[in-house]
């Protein structure tokens, strides 16, 4: 009796060390995750990589749009209020993202924060004087928004809504 009591503490130890270890070892499941909500309620699911985006970009003339969810990485947010951000799209390549009908900001400290972003996905040229604008907003210099003299073509994103890991 006393060797079939022991067996069975061992066997409630191994089971106890396995599930501790498959806590700890595992990654937590996107449900788990939390996230800060800004703009429209979305959620987590369905989203597709930054670099699936890019190559969606890729397929895209001027003109044309498409309805998207990507999770990246914010690259630069707008320092004055938080009324766009760059996201990264690997590659060297970024997305300037602004919010539909200016209805909601990100935090002023969100770079380098993970995001879902849900949306349209465009190419746009940014004129200079925007261009300038958006320079003056990131806190370059003066010499440096200077130096701005021609339009630029932009993978852009109109977004709805957008989800941030807290």
């Amino acid at each position: 009796m006393k060797n079939k009591i022991i067996a069975f503490v061992l066997l409630l130890s191994v089971v106890a060390c396995k599930e501790t270890n498959k806590e700890t070892q595992e990654p937590r499941s996107i449900s788990e995750i939390s996230y800060a909500s800004f703009g429209k309620k979305i959620t987590n699911k369905n989203s597709i990589s930054r670099e699936e985006m890019a190559k969606k970009f890729n397929l895209l003339n001027m003109g044309d749009t498409i309805n998207v969810k990507f999770t990246s990485i914010i690259n630069e947010v707008c320092k004055k209020k938080g009324c766009w951000m760059k996201l990264d799209l690997g590659d060297e390549k970024e997305s300037m993202v602004r919010f539909t009908d200016y209805s909601f900001l990100m935090p002023l400290n969100s770079d380098n924060r993970e995001v879902i972003v849900e949306g349209r996905a465009f190419i746009s040229e940014i004129s200079v004087d925007e261009l300038r604008h958006y320079a003056e907003d990131a806190g370059k210099t003066k010499d440096e928004i200077a130096m701005i003299t021609e339009p630029k073509i932009t993978l852009s994103i109109e977004a709805d809504g957008v989800l941030m890991i807290k």
